[in-house]
């Protein structure tokens, strides 16, 4: 006999409902099962069998991180079977730039109330992330705050296991002046800078499914986009070549985070007419009047990964790149300099 309680229903919280949505979610979940999974939902903890087998120093890297108040556009358009992707995306993205493969990810959604339809729709979102990542969905938690969030709101975030040998870890050592600098094409604007975006689009009062010439789709659906996920390329190229750096490009632009992963000494050159910058960012800096460096300092730009290879491997790594359907560009080089971005 399952549990119920009558007393908690009236004050908010329907267990029979936490229930539901668990039946609702297995099929999603069971999907990202890759071999090493041992049982399934429902237990006090996600188990992986690791497999080391050609690891000879394992190390594990962990990643966690929500989808901040890009949020606010899934409430408004009560889409909700993508925001998934974009926690999955999140966290699996940094993990890789220390060269680790993504294992194992664990959600947790905070709800008003429980809407089993509705949570089995978010977590098809992440379970459709961790499918594009390659790595399992083993657990998560359902959160029924009744009287704390407002009603038909969320909040959602994900944690993210990963490995990597020792000895293989990307940790910038060898990188040296001409290095290039590759981009990796984001899809839109990501899951950062959404606060901003938000103002500039005044959401909140703006018809999202408005037809944008610009953009060729509604607002909405260009504002929602879910966040690329770059596991699988960049796992290949790594494969095949020795990448001396990778950053992941969210909040901060590429004024934060392309520094995090230079040695010191040196410096990012970034050529601004090398990059192909989608129209929604033309038209954010156009609406909002904001300048370009401001831009570059809290969006993307249509940059998703930045990936720093000697010169002489330029060549071959946008081969392979393209063969995992990623179309890299030489962006920019590596010159001696004391930590920044330049971006001329």
């Amino acid at each position: 006999m399952k549990s119920y309680s009558e007393l908690y229903k009236e004050s908010g919280v329907d267990i029979t409902a936490g229930y539901k949505a668990v039946s609702l979610m297995k099929s999603h979940v069971q999907k990202t099962f890759i071999k090493g999974v041992l049982g399934g939902i429902g237990g006090f903890g996600g188990m992986f069998e690791l497999d080391l087998a050609g690891i000879k120093k394992p190390v594990l890297v962990s990643g966690t991180d929500g989808v901040g108040t890009k949020l606010r556009l899934a409430f408004l358009m009560d889409k909700h079977n993508t925001i998934g992707i974009d926690c999955v995306a999140m966290c699996v993205n940094d993990i890789i730039c220390s060269g680790a493969r993504p294992l194992i990810f664990l959600d947790y959604l905070a709800v008003d109330v429980n809407n089993p339809e509705k949570v089995a729709s978010i977590v098809s979102g992440v379970a459709e992330g961790c499918l594009q990542a390659d790595c399992a969905l083993v657990g998560g938690e359902t959160a029924e705050m009744p009287g704390f969030y407002k009603p038909d709101e969320y909040d959602i975030a994900g944690f993210a296991v990963g490995v990597v040998d020792k000895d293989k870890i990307i940790n910038n050592s060898k990188m040296k002046e001409g290095d290039v600098i590759l981009a990796l094409p984001s899809s839109g604007i990501h899951s950062n800078g959404f606060s901003l975006v938000r103002r500039i689009f005044d959401v909140e009062n703006q018809p999202l499914t408005t037809h944008i010439n610009e953009l060729g789709t509604t607002l909405g659906e260009a504002l929602l986009t879910p966040t690329k996920i770059y596991v699988k390329p960049v796992l290949a190229l790594l494969e095949k070549l020795e990448i001396n750096a990778i950053s992941h490009i969210t909040g901060g632009g590429f004024y934060e985070n392309i520094p995090r992963a230079l040695p010191k000494g040196y410096s990012a050159r970034i050529r601004r007419e090398s990059l192909r910058i989608p129209p929604v960012f033309h038209l954010m800096q156009k609406i909002g009047n904001i300048p370009e460096r401001e831009m570059f300092n809290v969006f993307n730009m249509g940059t998703g990964m930045c990936i720093v290879i000697a010169s002489q491997d330029a060549d071959k790594a946008i081969r392979l790149l393209k063969e995992q359907g990623e179309e890299a560009l030489i962006v920019g080089e590596i010159i001696a300099g004391d930590n920044e971005v330049i971006i001329c």
